[in-house]
Formats: C-alpha cells, structure tokens, sequence
C-alpha cells in the first residue's frame, strides 16, 4: 500500500503551449511501473482553456466544479456542470476549459500508450472559443 499525502505533490501552473488563460494543475496520482494512467486536477479560470489535443488512449474528465465547455472536433460546444464525466476516444482532437463568466475544476485521467500521453496542437483561438 502507498499513501500520498496531501500537498506532497505540488502544484503548477499550466503551461502557456498548452493554455489559453490561468490554469493551475494539481497532479493527483502518477503512472506507476505496472500501471498506464495518471490523474490530476486541473482548474480553469473563466476563459482559460486548453489547445486542441489528441489522447492515445483517450481521456476521461470528471466535472468537479464549476460550468466547463468542452469540444471534440467537428462536434458542437456542450455545457458541463459538476458530476458530469466526459470521454474522449483515442485519438479524438478536442479542447475543454471553463466557460467565459465562470471557472471550471476537473479530474483528468489518461493513460499511456508506448511512452506518450498527450499530443499537444494548436490553440483554440477567440474565433473557435465563446465568449457568451
């Protein structure tokens, strides 16, 4: 059994390659030597969001709280609101962060596929995000 203790982790602040706006990410748990995932919890302040990505073994979102906006390509804008739980297959481009007027905390878990986690590509610009 292990045990990580609360604030042993520390948090940071989400990096501007892969952020629109202040973002901070808690990490919760780490990729161990016999398992894939990780998890962290990720705040958004109203507006901050993430650069569209893709996920190899796609992406689990829990809504903790706050109003969100998340997006897969192709697909419309949905509203998310805690309790709600978000998947993204393999491989789908998207984007999620918080709505313009209100800031939005998740969990994130994703899983490792052959050393990569997360394809990092370009920045939903103002034109894509809304700003009602």
């Amino acid at each position: 059994m292990e045990i990580t203790k609360n604030g042993t982790i520390p948090s940071f602040k989400g990096p501007e390659d892969w952020f629109s706006g202040s973002v901070r990410i808690d990490p919760i748990f780490q990729k161990k030597e016999v398992t894939k995932a990780a998890g962290a919890s990720v705040t958004f302040e109203p507006g901050a969001r993430t650069a569209w990505h893709t996920h190899p073994a796609g992406q689990t979102l829990i809504i903790t709280s706050g109003l969100g906006l998340v997006q897969k390509e192709g697909g419309s804008i949905e509203e998310v609101r805690p309790g709600d739980v978000v998947w993204f297959a393999p491989n789908e481009k998207h984007w999620h962060g918080a709505a313009p007027n209100k800031a939005m905390s998740h969990i994130a878990i994703q899983e490792e596929v052959d050393g990569e986690v997360v394809t990092w590509l370009e920045k939903v610009t103002d034109e894509q995000y809304p700003t009602k």
